[in-house]
């Protein structure tokens, strides 16, 4: 069995350095390293090189989507871990995710690498509104997140997935750039029937943000875009009143960040965006009512994770909106 690690990249040399020397620690080892470089400009390629990994050179910053999809088509291996240039991992990561013999995929739980008490992410869940939810980030680590369990989305933070789960299921939508690509593909995952579970003894530490920051006007650019691209591509026919509520709330949750105007250049683009998508995508009513059943089993799930850990400021409106 052969398994290879795919490392989107753009600059930031310094993480890849300390990424690659944490590769190579693990006890059960990669048999492949393979950086997609989006372009860098500051070494990080030679850095690779000389560190015995295999790089996949990009003319430009093409995305985490493009990036990730070179690097499954490049590899032949059975299991591919995807993992973000600022997570590191702990010996046994890989050995207990392959120990846990999931039929797709696995993620381990993520801890913030400035504070190991704090949950950075474990397994994402999607609402009625077309918004994520890293479930536990930014709660302190508890029993609660200890529970190993079947999720529906593999944050591509860090996640392992059998290499044949993309030839059947398709790469990753490249519409989407950078951030929710892994939702769309996890929704993807769900309509076909594929899960994985969620292995909180695979343990890893994640900086966050480290390219752009969390709020950084293109961070929430993107994601304001891509929640409407989610929106056009697997919400069609599902109610509105929930996409109106969890949508004019994470822009308030901008405004607060001071990032209004990102959020609303986002939404133009990705309305602009969208366009294309419905033309070329249309469910059906069979396809519209599982998605329904997905969304809403999946709402439900963050609905009792913020009862049970405590609720955001985000989610304590959205649910208080919808009741």
């Amino acid at each position: 069995m052969k398994v290879a690690a795919i490392v989107p990249h753009w600059n930031r040399r310094d993480l890849l350095q300390t990424l690659l020397e944490n590769l190579s620690a693990q006890i059960r080892g990669f048999d492949e390293v393979i950086v997609v470089d989006n372009g860098s400009t500051d070494g990080s390629p030679e850095l690779a090189e000389r560190a015995g990994a295999r790089v996949v050179r990009l003319s430009r910053n093409a995305g985490f989507a493009a990036a990730v999809n070179r690097g499954i088509e490049s590899c032949a291996a059975d299991w591919v871990a995807i993992l973000n240039n600022d997570v590191t991992l702990a010996s046994d990561w890989l050995d207990l995710l392959l120990a846990a013999e999931t039929e797709w995929f696995a993620t381990g739980k993520l801890l913030r690498a400035a504070d190991h008490s704090v949950i950075d992410g474990t397994f994402d869940e999607i609402s009625r509104a077309a918004c994520a939810c890293r479930c536990g980030a930014g709660k302190p680590d508890s029993t609660l997140w200890n529970q190993a369990r079947q999720i529906r989305f593999a944050p591509m933070t860090a996640a392992l997935f059998r290499r044949a789960l993309f030839d059947d299921i398709g790469l990753l939508d490249e519409t989407f750039g950078s951030y929710l690509e892994d939702v769309d593909f996890g929704l993807r995952c769900a309509l076909a029937g594929r899960s994985g579970l969620y292995v909180p003894t695979a343990r890893g530490y994640h900086r966050g943000s480290s390219t752009l920051g969390e709020w950084n006007s293109d961070t929430v650019r993107h994601i304001a875009r891509n929640q409407v691209l989610l929106a056009a591509k697997h919400f069609r026919g599902q109610p509105l009143w929930p996409i109106l509520a969890g949508q004019l709330l994470w822009g308030l949750l901008a405004l607060r960040h001071t990032q209004a105007s990102s959020y609303l250049l986002g939404k133009l683009s990705g309305l602009r965006a969208a366009r294309a998508l419905r033309r070329e995508r249309r469910p059906d009513l069979k396809e519209t009512k599982r998605l329904q059943a997905i969304f809403e089993a999946s709402e439900r799930q963050i609905f009792e994770l913020e009862r049970q850990a405590g609720s955001d400021w985000y989610w304590r409106a959205y649910f208080w909106l919808l009741r």
